[in-house]
């Protein structure tokens, strides 16, 4: 997987201002829960606290359990919405729609929802989602449309050739 975390449109690197950036990951190959782990890890070496939105609170829970032993240090440290820390978390799942955790970097899955002034407040929203789920693609050609309609640069990232690769850029 080369590096679309932390890409920027000169290539040199994670920007820290906050520019509506939104990065779609069209997964065909691996699964979310192999993708994400290597996403996350990079967004956390670029120095973000990130929220992870989903749809289903039990997906979540699922996914909190693979967090926990996704990287090489054993886990990634993180933490479900809900407990008196989420502040405090460096990574909080959450299926609220609204954004409570202090977050650079917002993550959606399972087409879960971004605002426009969400997406203008944050170093970076990506969008992860389904390629071999038509609903999820569909999903995420109306959430393209969203973000161009934002002012926001929307990026498209696939990994059909078997390593990322940005595709389209608004």
């Amino acid at each position: 997987m080369s590096d679309p975390a932390t890409e920027t449109d000169s290539g040199q690197g994670a920007s820290q201002d906050k520019t509506g950036e939104v990065f779609f990951y069209h997964m065909t190959r691996s699964p979310l829960e192999a993708t994400l782990p290597v996403l996350l890890q990079r967004s956390l070496q670029a120095g973000w606290k990130i929220c992870l939105r989903g749809t289903d609170p039990a997906r979540l829970d699922w996914l909190d359990e693979r967090l926990w032993t996704a990287s090489d240090d054993g886990f990634l440290p993180h933490g479900l919405a809900g407990g008196p820390y989420d502040a405090d978390q460096p990574v909080l799942l959450t299926a609220d729609t609204t954004l409570t955790h202090p977050a650079d970097a917002l993550i959606l899955i399972d087409g879960a929802a971004v605002s426009a002034d969400e997406m203008l407040g944050l170093t970076r929203v990506s969008i992860l989602f389904d390629g071999n789920d038509p609903d999820a693609v569909a999903r995420a050609r109306a959430q393209w449309k969203e973000v161009v309609a934002a002012g926001c640069t929307a990026k498209y990232w696939s990994q059909e050739s078997g390593r990322w690769e940005m595709k389209a850029s608004s």
